[in-house]
């Protein structure tokens, strides 16, 4: 009876595999490569979001801990936003839009 179980369980895996690489959008291998290389990067010092500096960093003023911690943050939501929309582009087809929404993931992203 284990045997039978175990033989389902890793044909359903197989199925649910084929069945969602046969649905895979115009541009997921691209996110994935670019996944993979934010991956490879989480060790890296200065990889990460980023985000331009602002009218109030120019002005001669030091950054709180709070302040560097928001703009971290927002950078953090931004490239999130900005993935998963072309994660939900590509899961509908829309080729030109994915590769816009990952165009701007990757601005987003510093891979250093």
């Amino acid at each position: 009876m284990n045997r039978r179980f175990a033989a389902a369980l890793v044909g359903g895996a197989a199925l649910m595999l084929g069945v969602a690489s046969a649905h895979a959008g115009p541009c997921s291998s691209k996110i994935a490569q670019f996944e993979a290389a934010v991956r490879r990067s989480a060790n890296s010092p200065g990889a990460g979001p980023m985000a331009p500096q602002s009218i109030r960093a120019q002005l001669d003023r030091q950054p709180t801990p709070a302040s560097v911690q928001r703009a971290e943050a927002s950078a953090q939501a931004a490239f999130d936003a900005a993935l998963a929309r072309a994660k939900w582009l590509d899961a509908r087809g829309n080729r030109a839009g994915c590769t816009r929404a990952l165009a701007a993931a990757k601005r987003i992203y510093d891979l250093q």
